[in-house]
């Protein structure tokens, strides 16, 4: 059984939803990055673990809300996205009490990171494609 359920319909959706991903995935690396340089690594630790606890929920709530479109499959889609973004919130604080138990983490370094991931969204759409 494949991942990805094939609604033609809700492809554009998903495909832009998995390129906002992918531009957070490398502007942490790139700040993690940048952080190891300038911080040392304990701080890069702190901003690839902000980052990865915002970018997984996101990620799975891509894969739930994405499932379904149309008209006739419009209370399939409503039902998608609020169990999705229910998934995406029990997750995310899943994460953080795993990095907060197991992790020693930097909070300045690992909240920015956070913060900056979940703005991100507001900012893609100005960088890419409009037609998507």
């Amino acid at each position: 059984m494949s991942l990805f359920i094939h609604n033609e319909l809700a492809k554009p959706g998903r495909e832009f939803a998995f390129r906002q991903i992918f531009i957070s995935i490398i502007i942490v690396l790139a700040c993690s990055i940048a952080t190891y340089f300038i911080w040392g690594l304990s701080f890069a630790h702190s901003v690839l673990t902000g980052g990865a606890i915002s970018i997984i929920p996101n990620f799975v709530f891509a894969l739930k809300a994405f499932k379904y479109a149309g008209a006739r499959s419009s209370e399939k889609v409503l039902d998608s996205f609020y169990s999705g973004e229910k998934l995406k919130i029990v997750l995310t604080a899943i994460l953080f009490a795993l990095a907060f138990k197991f992790l020693a983490i930097e909070p300045i370094a690992f909240f920015s990171s956070f913060s900056l991931v979940v703005a991100l969204p507001l900012l893609t759409p100005f960088f890419m494609n409009k037609n998507f």
